[in-house]
C-alpha cells in the first residue's frame, strides 16, 4: 500500500491500490492521484521510511543532531483519544468523560488552542473523527508533523491497554505493550514498538511531548528508555529499559515524558469512587487533581500526589470487600497479594524529578 501526503496538512496517508485519491481524516482535504500504479515505489516521504518484521517504522537516528537548539516556536498541539467499546463486552463508562476533561485543563489551563486539539471519541459524528485504528495511526503523524523547536505536544488516552509477547527481543519483561483502538477485536491493537516509531523516535531538538496514558499495563507503553521507580517514601531511582539488542527507543534530540495509570503488569480503574459524581479513569482524575490543587511544581511532586490521590482511595477501588472476594474466587489469589495501581513516569532522559519544573 502506498503512502501519499495530504495535499493539505501533509499528514501521511494509505492509498488503496487502484485508488484514484484519498480524503484526509484530520483536515478533510482530498489528495488527487492521477494513476497511482504510475507513482514511483517510494515517495518523497515513504523513503524516510523502512520495514521491520512487516510494520513501516520510521529509522531510528545515531544520536541527537549536534550544536545549539534552532530558535524557539512555541505551538502547542494535543491528541486526545477516549475510547468506551460501546455496546461491546469490553464497555467501559469513564474514557469519553476523560477526554473531555482534559481538553479542558490544555485549553483552559495550559492555553491550547481548541483548534489545534484533536479529540477522537465514540461521540464524535464525523467516522473519521471516531477512535479506530486507522484514524489513531494517522493522528499519531498529525501529531508531530512539522513540529519545531519550542513546540509542546501532548498525546492522552483513556481506554483498554493490553500486553502481547515480544517477537523482537526489545522487552526487559519479554511482553510488549499495547493500546486497543474501538475496533481492536477485528483490527488488532496498537503496539508500543509502533507508537516510539511514530511519535517518540521524529522528535527533534526542542520538542517537548507529555504522554498522558490511562490504561492496564501501561507503563512503558511508549517504550522510552528509563522507568521511575519510585517507593512509597518518595525515594527513587531510574531504571534502564534501554534494549539490550542496541535498538534505539529514545528522540532525534526531543524531550519524552509520560505518566501512564499503571506498571507494565498492574492494571487501571474505571470507577466513580474519586470524583464521587460520574465515572472517570482514576488516573486521569488523579493527574488533573494534582494540578488543580497545586501539586504540580515539579514531576516528583506531580507523582507523588497521583500515587496518594489513588492509594487514599484504594479501598473503593476495589470496590470493598464483596468484589475483592468474588475477584479473589476468579482469580485464585488472594486478598494480601492483589496488585494495587500505582501511576509511573517514564523518560528519554533521566533527570531529578524533584527539581525539574513541571509544564506542559
Amino acid at each position: 500500500m502506498l503512502l501519499v501526503d495530504c495535499s493539505n496538512c501533509h499528514t501521511p496517508l494509505q492509498l488503496p491500490p487502484g485508488a484514484p485519491s484519498i480524503r484526509c481524516a484530520l483536515c478533510h482535504a482530498v489528495t488527487l492521484v492521477a494513476d497511482p500504479r504510475s507513482l514511483p515505489p517510494s515517495s518523497s516521504h515513504s523513503s524516510s521510511f523502512h520495514h521491520h518484521h512487516g510494520h513501516r517504522y520510521p529509522p531510528p537516528p545515531p544520536h541527537a543532531p549536534p550544536g545549539p537548539p534552532p530558535p524557539a516556536h512555541g505551538g502547542k498541539r494535543a491528541l486526545i483519544c477516549g475510547i468506551s467499546y460501546r455496546n461491546t463486552r469490553d464497555e467501559l463508562k469513564g474514557c469519553v468523560n476523560d477526554a473531555k476533561c482534559m481538553k479542558f485543563l490544555l485549553i483552559n489551563r495550559f492555553k491550547f488552542p481548541e483548534s489545534s486539539i484533536l479529540v477522537l471519541t465514540e461521540d464524535e459524528r464525523d467516522p473519521l473523527r471516531r477512535p479506530t485504528k486507522q484514524n489513531m495511526r494517522m493522528a499519531f503523524h498529525w501529531l508531530v508533523q512539522g513540529c519545531r523547536p519550542g513546540d509542546s505536544l501532548v498525546f492522552h488516552f483513556s481506554g483498554h491497554g493490553s500486553q502481547q509477547r515480544d517477537r523482537d527481543g526489545d522487552e526487559v519483561d519479554g511482553f510488549d505493550e499495547t493500546l486497543c483502538p474501538s475496533d481492536f477485536r477485528t483490527q488488532g491493537m496498537i503496539v508500543d514498538d509502533e507508537i516510539n516509531a511514530t511519535i517518540v523516535r521524529p522528535l527533534p531538538r526542542g520538542v517537548k511531548l507529555h504522554a498522558i496514558i490511562d490504561s492496564c499495563h501501561s507503563g512503558t507503553v511508549l517504550d522510552l528508555p528509563f522507568l521511575c521507580r519510585m517507593d512509597r517514601r518518595g525515594q527513587y531511582i531510574w531504571e534502564d529499559h534501554r534494549p539490550r539488542s542496541g535498538v534505539w527507543k529514545g528522540t532525534s534530540g526531543g524531550e519524552v515524558i509520560s505518566f501512564s495509570g499503571c506498571d507494565d503488569n498492574q492494571t487501571s480503574a474505571d470507577t466513580s469512587a474519586l470524583s464521587q459524581v460520574t465515572s472517570t479513569g482514576a488516573m486521569t482524575y488523579s493527574f488533573i487533581q494534582a494540578i488543580e490543587r497545586g501539586h504540580a511544581a515539579t514531576y516528583g511532586s506531580m507523582l507523588t500526589a497521583m500515587r496518594s490521590t489513588i492509594r487514599n482511595t484504594g479501598d473503593e477501588l476495589e470496590g470493598g470487600l464483596v468484589t475483592s472476594l468474588i475477584t479473589m474466587l476468579l482469580t485464585g489469589g488472594n486478598l494480601s497479594t492483589r496488585l494495587r495501581q500505582e501511576p509511573q513516569l517514564t523518560a528519554n532522559e533521566r533527570f531529578d524529578v524533584y527539581t525539574k519544573p513541571f509544564s506542559l
